[in-house]
């Protein structure tokens, strides 16, 4: 199964092109004894059949030669024209070699994002990130949609998410998280399965149709599994049962409102000063006028609200409310050991 059959395909043609161009040189060079540049010209039009004369008369292995030149060229140049062709007619030639470009440089990524499918899951979820300035690989095996969005700010790595090399192809081993969001449930399995037997501490998210993937879908891999009409139509339900607690947080989503976000801050490196120390002591508030509305245990227990003597220890996160330089100076304290006063 061709991992992406219209790259693979103008590969095969050049490549094809390429072979027999170099068999014909040789072959001339060799048993006739022509030049570069006579092996060249008989060559091509050996192969284009436009029956010009030959340079010189050919000997009878020269003639041999052209005959077996023509015959296993016939079909070989007929079919790399006409692929090669039906890529300038459609634009995939423009977009392959900016495919590549931009694949390049996927090699020098590290923790950045990759997202399986690029329909109105993926696209929401590739929007939400670079708000994040996350860096965003979306791996997609349709063409068609590849084009449509070429000028995103994400990079496209086209073919199934299924396939090792296509995972490799879009840095698997070095990525942060994997997102699949692939409308059938088998096919996210699948993604998950082989994500995670390439990245065995990778984070992956899966998207489910079914409550029935739910515990498949985790067993295979993932770490969480979101099912979209669900928490669609809770938030819905939220809306008529607590409308302006719903709109309070819908207003604090990413983009944020009014410049106000609600952020993860992570304290693996907490430094030494302020390991055991409480949050009352180290004056995040006073100093930052920033909120801190939730405390996660490296154990995994989240405490809401958490109270000033909540102490503070490495590996935990911090729920933080507040303004983008308010949050940046929340991180300031935590990673760079300013002291409070």
């Amino acid at each position: 199964m061709f991992k992406s059959i219209h790259n693979f395909n103008i590969v095969i043609a050049f490549s094809l092109l390429i072979l027999i161009g170099l068999i014909g040189i040789s072959g001339y060079m060799i048993i006739e004894g022509f030049t570069l540049l006579e092996a060249c010209y008989m060559t091509v039009i050996t192969i284009a059949t436009v029956g010009f004369k030959e340079v010189h008369e050919l000997s009878d292995a020269g003639k041999i030669f052209t005959i077996f030149l023509i015959i296993i060229s016939f079909g070989i140049f007929a079919y790399s024209l006409s692929i090669i062709t039906s890529y300038f007619v459609e634009g995939r030639l423009n977009v392959l070699f900016k495919g590549n470009r931009k694949t390049g440089g996927i090699r020098k990524m590290k923790d950045h994002i990759i997202i399986v499918g690029f329909g109105r899951n993926g696209q929401q979820t590739a929007h939400d990130l670079l708000l994040l300035n996350k860096k965003v690989v979306v791996i997609e095996k349709s063409h068609e949609l590849i084009s449509v969005h070429q000028k995103e700010e994400v990079t496209f790595v086209e073919g199934d998410a299924t396939e090792d090399e296509i995972l490799e192809l879009a840095g698997i081993q070095k990525a942060g998280a994997l997102i699949s969001t692939l409308p059938i449930d088998a096919d996210n399995l699948y993604v998950v399965l082989t994500a995670r037997s390439l990245n065995a501490g990778l984070q992956i998210i899966s998207r489910a149709s079914h409550e029935s993937s739910d515990k498949k879908l985790k067993t295979a891999g993932a770490s969480h599994v979101v099912m979209p009409e669900k928490v669609g139509g809770t938030f819905m339900a939220s809306l008529v049962a607590k409308p302006d607690l719903a709109e309070f947080f819908h207003r604090l989503s990413i983009e944020g409102n009014e410049g106000v976000n609600l952020v993860e801050v992570v304290c693996s490196e907490l430094p030494t000063e302020f390991q055991d120390r409480t949050i009352h002591d180290m004056s995040i508030r006073r100093l930052t006028g920033a909120n801190i509305v939730g405390f996660r245990t490296p154990e995994g227990q989240y405490i809401i609200n958490p109270g000033g003597d909540t102490v503070m220890v490495p590996n935990a996160k911090l729920f933080v409310l507040g303004t983008p330089d308010q949050i940046e100076k929340v991180k300031e304290i935590i990673m760079q050991g300013r002291k409070s006063a």
